[in-house]
């Protein structure tokens, strides 16, 4: 598994989760899909990533997207 898949896999789970989360718990949990989904935006415009930052450092291969 390279970073891009690794990134890819990390943002979805957050998604599914904060969504369970966000029907049974409280609506606030919604907040994290929605800063889950800005974040994955402005990566696609300025290759910033703290999630491939973190799994670099974690010495996961790098893929295309984040090198």
């Amino acid at each position: 598994m390279n970073i891009d898949r690794a990134v890819f896999a990390f943002a979805g789970v957050i998604i599914m989760v904060s969504l369970a989360l966000g029907v049974w718990v409280s609506q606030y949990w919604l907040l994290l899909t929605a800063f889950a989904g800005v974040n994955m935006f402005q990566a696609a415009f300025t290759g910033f990533c703290p999630a491939a930052m973190i799994f670099k450092a974690l010495g996961i291969q790098s893929g295309c997207a984040f090198k």
